[in-house]
């Protein structure tokens, strides 16, 4: 099995037919932990992965952008930690949104995750993203108090008319030269249960652990519509939700270096070229330091 075949295996590239309950969260696609083709191939992704954010670097022309959603413990920390573990962190900025501060409430959804993204050149990690504004403020519509919306904005169509915001905000910056790939870790409630519990058993992890992952599971259903809604009105060709089996992180890191890999060799990345005048005195240079005892 190729690393490009497994990132389109789970691209929502049909929204409208979207469901969340037919993408099973222990999928492997045959592969499993211990098998030396899935660790070869995960080490290739990586090595490739290093190679194209060199390209992008040079290239100069694009921007990498990742958003992470997920339920609580289905791995996003660890996903940033392996896929990542072998790129330069200089060229890498991750950002992880937490609860809006005053300044943030003050202005629009959308205004604090645009001071985030990255420059052209570089690779910009969302951890959580503009996307809390569509599900958990959904699922919390109380938390629609602070932004203090106009009447007319905060009516029956808000829903609905922030993931037209969110399409064009997209299709804005991928116009403009950002590559934009969208993961959900697709974690089932039981394994998440399984590692809360590890959470509070292993004494290394208690300080992860927190209250209100307790509350917030108790909202799984209304969590599981609000990302289905959400992925089947904003995965479009610019900006493509990729649905990732999150129950065996091993595979999650597989999928997600597959499709950012694969996404990045197909923007036909080159490194600059040196010609005419340059040229001729980068080899007047290679003389000089050959000349040098």
């Amino acid at each position: 099995m190729k690393l490009d075949s497994i990132a389109h295996r789970f691209c929502v590239d049909k929204p409208k037919k979207f469901k969340l309950s037919k993408h099973d969260t222990a999928e492997c696609c045959g592969l499993s932990i211990d098998k030396a083709e899935a660790k070869a191939m995960l080490a290739g992704g990586i090595e490739r992965l290093s190679a194209l954010q060199e390209k992008l670097y040079a290239d100069g022309r694009w921007s990498v952008l990742i958003v992470l959603q997920a339920m609580d413990a289905a791995g996003k920390d660890s996903l940033i930690e392996h896929v990542m573990s072998g790129i330069n962190p200089q060229g890498v900025d991750v950002h992880s949104f937490k609860q809006p501060s005053h300044e943030e409430l003050a202005h629009d959804f959308l205004w604090r995750v645009a001071q985030r993204l990255p420059a052209q050149g570089r690779i910009g990690i969302f951890n959580r993203s503009h996307y809390e504004e569509v599900l958990t403020v959904r699922v919390h519509p109380e938390l629609l108090e602070a932004q203090k919306l106009p009447q007319q904005a905060a009516g029956k169509d808000l829903w609905q008319q922030r993931f037209k915001d969110i399409r064009a905000f997209e299709e804005h910056l991928a116009r403009n030269g950002t590559l934009i790939l969208k993961f959900f870790l697709n974690v089932s409630r039981d394994e998440q249960r399984k590692r809360f519990l590890d959470r509070i058993e292993e004494p290394g992890k208690r300080w992860k652990f927190s209250m209100g992952d307790v509350a917030e599971r108790k909202l799984w259903p209304k969590y599981m519509d609000a990302y289905e809604d959400a992925i089947r009105e904003t995965s479009r060709p610019a900006a493509p939700w990729f649905v990732v089996p999150a129950d065996n992180k091993w595979f999650t890191r597989l999928v997600v270096a597959a499709a950012v890999v694969d996404a990045m060799e197909r923007l036909d990345l080159q490194f600059p070229k040196v010609e005419g005048k340059a040229l001729k005195e980068l080899h007047k240079v290679r003389k000089a330091l050959l000349a040098e005892k």
